[in-house]
């Protein structure tokens, strides 16, 4: 069995693979003031309530937009389960063809759903890769499957956030869609601003990466938290795939092992 995990501003998300079988997912929130044992603890918890021995899981990796928490999550990974995790970064071999200015400015998470999404479902299409994270981020893969470059945009949440911490009389609200448009209360005027907000920033964002690309045949995928919500509000999500950040995690931890030779 192997450890995928994905560190992200707002989340550290967990997957224990055997093999292709997903045996385990979760995810905790990120704390810069987490130590690794305390990370560790976590872990250590979360596997014996899975009835997964950790003696099972030789060998792990991770991704990471965090840089102050790369050192936390690789020994927290050494001291718990005995493993010198892989790192995706300068180094690690990906596959993937890299057509941006400044390859090392591209964020990790954002390498790694390209190569989950070329592995799943490339086909000689484009393909638009958006993930509802932190940011929402949209990457753009040519026919020839190579990552040409993208759309950094504000994420639902802290937009959210933003506005009620902005302001003296908005409250924290679910995000969800309600049902008209033209909402009659508070709480539903700002759902329908931020979901049928970000749902029009989505379709204009897509509509013109398809006009660039000169093609209507781009498949678009969503992965992250809110790309269900979106993907409901959209017509122009073809796929939604929230496990596509950790596959490619266990995609890559399988074609640099191979590498190996191990």
């Amino acid at each position: 069995m192997i450890i995928c995990i994905d560190v992200g501003n707002t989340n550290i998300k967990c997957a224990i693979f055997e093999g292709e079988t997903l045996r385990l997912s979760f995810r905790v929130a990120t704390d810069l003031k987490k130590t690794s044992d305390e990370y560790g603890i976590q872990l250590i918890e979360m596997l014996a309530f899975n009835k997964i021995n950790k003696e099972e899981i030789t060998g792990g990796i991770f991704s990471s937009v965090v840089p102050s928490l790369d050192y936390t999550i690789s020994h927290m990974l050494k001291v718990y389960l005995g493993i010198s995790p892989k790192e995706v970064g300068p180094g690690l071999k990906t596959g993937l063809q890299m057509k941006a200015d400044n390859a090392k400015e591209v964020g990790a998470d954002r390498v790694v759903n390209n190569v989950a999404a070329l592995k799943k479902y490339g086909g000689g299409k484009p393909m638009i890769v958006v993930d509802f994270g932190t940011a929402t981020t949209f990457n753009v893969i040519s026919a020839e499957g190579a990552f040409i470059g993208g759309v950094i945009a504000p994420g639902i949440k802290g937009s959210l956030d933003s506005l009620v911490s902005g302001t003296a009389k908005l409250p924290r609200v679910e995000i969800e869609a309600p049902r008209s448009v033209i909402a009659t209360n508070t709480v539903t005027n700002m759902q329908a601003g931020i979901v049928f907000g970000f749902a029009g920033l989505v379709e204009y964002i897509v509509k013109k990466i398809k006009k660039e690309l000169k093609t209507r045949d781009a498949v678009t995928i969503a992965t992250g938290g809110f790309s269900e919500v979106m993907a409901r509000e959209t017509d122009c999500i073809d796929i939604v795939d929230k496990m596509l950040t950790l596959d490619g995690l266990r995609y890559l931890y399988d074609l640099n092992s191979l590498e190996e030779g191990k």
